[in-house]
């Protein structure tokens, strides 16, 4: 009894065929995927994107400073505000707001008087005296990647407003409050006074750089 066999040859071009023809169903599976895709985001009613149309940056001022920025703080603060109506309930009418403000204040010292009056040198030019106001704070400068609302509660009447009004409640004074509570805590630390060391530190290595054998660095608040 004899069986007969399919060669290589006979069997190659139909496998060849189906491999084509499978491949063809997958590439045009995955246009129609994709491009089912694009057709979507593009018709999306919900859909939103983002659009700059800011205005190019205006310069108002160029300012010539004479200050040494001596030190730095770094402040956080939680400030809880709450908000009250005067006879209705906390449910009803009011609001109360946990708000993270974290920014920083720098001293500095003012440097002008250096230009005038401000140094004394003895004689033999061996010795030099110089004289400067204490260091002074700047304003808080808040950083809004570190500030945030970490919790809020608001009565019924606060969710409606909010809601008919389309935008969230002002922000604004939690971080005037943020930044009077920091100034505060500035003022209370020993901010100023390390930066009055900072000062004398650098002015007496720059002198002593410069040939005096002495220097003394006094405020002007010192005999």
């Amino acid at each position: 009894m004899t069986t007969s066999r399919t060669t290589p040859s006979e069997v190659t071009p139909g496998r060849r065929r189906r491999w084509r023809y499978a491949a063809g169903l997958l590439v045009l599976a995955v246009l129609l995927v994709v491009g089912g895709r694009l057709a979507w985001s593009w018709l999306n009613p919900l859909g939103e994107r983002t659009i700059d149309r800011s205005q190019p940056v205006l310069l108002q001022s160029i300012r010539d400073l004479s200050r040494f920025e001596a030190a730095t703080g770094d402040f956080q603060v939680v400030v809880d505000l709450e908000k009250d109506a005067n006879f209705l309930p906390d449910a009803i009418k009011g609001t109360r707001t946990l708000f993270v403000g974290a920014g920083g204040v720098d001293a500095y010292v003012d440097l002008a008087a250096l230009a005038t009056n401000g140094v004394t040198v003895s004689e033999d030019r061996t010795a030099a005296t110089v004289r400067l106001p204490r260091a002074q704070l700047e304003k808080p400068n808040l950083d809004n990647s570190r500030s945030y609302v970490f919790a809020q509660q608001r009565g019924i009447f606060d969710r409606v407003q909010d809601f008919l009004s389309g935008s969230p409640s002002d922000q604004r004074e939690l971080y005037l409050l943020a930044e009077k509570k920091i100034a505060e805590a500035a003022v209370a630390s020993d901010l100023r006074s390390r930066a009055d060391a900072n000062t004398k530190a650098m002015l007496s290595g720059m002198l002593r750089s410069l040939g005096f054998a002495k220097v003394t660095v006094k405020f002007t608040d010192e005999p």
